[in-house]
């Protein structure tokens, strides 16, 4: 039985940020979980709840796409770790709207470095198969995401802007994705040629990301340039989850600059550590940074902590709070998203309450 006035939530995957978003969508008041769709087929056909390691939650994990839609969910949130835009299209032609944290903003990154089979845009697929179904597709996370709204909000007061760079400045050791690490070059020796278009494939939604602010500030920009620099690390470091031998890729600084008559505007900068061993290395600073220059000029830190009590002996409690601030932009925006015009949209098309978190009570 449904619950009266909750949307209808089917979720896609339970890696790292999946499995923390199964126990979120529990408790969420707004929402309710009818159904998983898992890829690995040892997952299909067990419960929910033991597939993420809580108790039962009467919620079958299936495998086919079909039986998503049998399911008639409102909303479909999609938390692998890269977009299955095959699946896309058939979910959003059903009527039923997706909400993905996977590689998403506006669409440039994926029509850019991942052709469609088909020949056709990425972007262009998406937003037929919205028109078919009459449904929308949002994508958000913390960053790409939540971090470029942060960064919009705190230009409210600057009457003459000359520059906005938002940075990402963190340790990502307890992003436990083997995969997403080994494709942006992770335990590659930094002197590997392969490496910066390997950072630019699997960065560019960043690029996503200066197009959302510029959309935002009315900016037209002339290009978004990519430009990088790399942390060798000084020692063989194992992570236990993930090996880097000394003289690979174990920290980098990526910028992506958007550009209006040669003066960079729009900036979204990554400070990334794998281990502090590194030469270069950078000052991590652990949170996610607003820098406005201008009249009169921002300086704002958007920092996370922990719960009161939260046990952070354990690593992999210490990344939930990762996948937590990932996740959590997607799933408070479903109500505002389920509510919003058929088609794709971002952020700037979403009202204020769809940034809001919600109270305990």
């Amino acid at each position: 039985m449904s619950t009266p006035g909750r949307v209808r939530v089917f979720q896609v995957a339970t890696g790292n940020l999946g499995t923390e978003m199964i126990g979120r969508i529990q408790r969420h008041p707004d929402l309710e979980l009818v159904g998983l769709h898992c890829y690995s087929p040892d997952k299909i056909g067990r419960d929910a709840g033991e597939i993420v390691g809580i108790d039962p939650i009467g919620v079958t994990a299936t495998g086919s796409v079909e039986q998503i839609i049998a399911a008639r969910p409102d909303v479909l949130t999609f938390h692998g770790v890269f977009p299955d835009e095959d699946l896309y299209e058939k979910v959003l032609e059903a009527g039923i709207d997706v909400v993905t944290t996977a590689d998403w903003i506006t669409g440039f990154h994926r029509d850019t470095n991942h052709p469609h089979p088909s020949g056709r845009k990425v972007s262009e697929v998406i937003a037929a198969a919205c028109e078919r179904g009459n449904s929308t597709f949002y994508g958000t996370g913390m960053n790409p995401g939540l971090s470029q709204i942060l960064g919009i909000v705190h230009t409210a007061d600057v009457a003459e802007i000359e520059n906005i760079t938002v940075t990402e400045s963190v340790d990502v050791s307890c992003h436990h994705s083997v995969d997403t690490w080994k494709a942006v070059g992770y335990g590659r020796p930094v002197d590997d040629p392969t490496i910066g278009d390997s950072l630019h494939k699997y960065t560019a939604v960043f690029a996503d990301a200066v197009y959302l602010m510029a959309d935002a500030f009315g900016l037209e920009l002339d290009e978004v340039k990519f430009g990088y620099e790399l942390g060798a690390c000084t020692e063989d470091v194992d992570l236990g989850w993930y090996f880097l031998p000394k003289g690979s890729l174990g920290a980098n600084y990526i910028k992506y600059q958007g550009m209006v008559d040669g003066v960079a505007r729009v900036e979204s900068h990554l400070e990334w550590q794998m281990t502090p061993h590194t030469d270069p290395a950078w000052n991590i600073k652990g949170c996610y940074i607003t820098q406005v220059t201008g009249d009169p000029s921002i300086y704002s830190k958007h920092m996370i902590f922990p719960r009161a009590g939260f046990d952070l002996s354990d690593p992999r409690n210490f990344a939930s709070i990762g996948m937590t601030v990932t996740g959590l932009p997607a799933l408070n925006a479903i109500t505002s998203v389920v509510a919003a015009p058929a088609g794709i949209i971002t952020s700037a098309d979403l009202p204020l309450r769809a940034f809001a978190g919600r109270f305990k009570i």
